[in-house]
């Protein structure tokens, strides 16, 4: 957990893999049905990790990826480890409350969204806060998963092909 009493600072590699390794429930906040959507893609690589269980949180949808969908992180079954956000800078406040009210540990807020006040805010309640950072990414590179496209070829190369 943070120390509420001092600033907040932006988690090194070291302290990213920690969470990733401590944490065995991710809450998809923004979860898109549509797979052209980044919340939808990392979803289905989240939902290939078997330490994993993934919960997707969207008050307008159902089901996504043959899961059932939870309006709201007060309708989890538990408190999360991650709350993973797909959300728009505007509803952070309210993202923060509710991940606050349902005991998650981490605010992880995906590329491209930052605020500064929040992750203090995140902080100061007693949570992690990992800002514009993608998780799929993250989990890829610290587990040999990552590549230009985002899978792992299974191929090392030592040169370029020419083609």
């Amino acid at each position: 957990m943070s120390d509420s009493s001092q600033q907040w600072v932006v988690p090194s590699a070291k302290d990213r893999l920690r969470i990733l390794q401590d944490s065995r429930t991710i809450a998809i906040v923004g979860a898109s049905n549509n797979s052209a959507r980044a919340s939808y893609f990392v979803g289905t690589y989240l939902l290939t990790i078997p330490s994993y269980t993934v919960w997707f949180v969207n008050p307008r949808e159902t089901e996504i990826l043959g899961h059932t969908v939870f309006p709201s992180l007060s309708d989890l079954p538990a408190a999360p480890d991650i709350v993973d956000v797909f959300r728009k800078p505007s509803d952070l406040p309210e993202v923060l409350d509710q991940a606050v009210d349902a005991s998650a540990k981490t605010l992880w807020l995906q590329l491209g969204i930052e605020d500064p006040k929040i992750a203090q805010l995140g902080h100061d309640s007693g949570m992690n806060v990992v800002m514009n950072r993608c998780l799929k990414i993250e989990h890829a590179r610290f587990h040999g998963g990552l590549h230009l496209a985002g899978f792992n070829t299974g191929v090392i190369r030592s040169t370029r092909r020419i083609t």
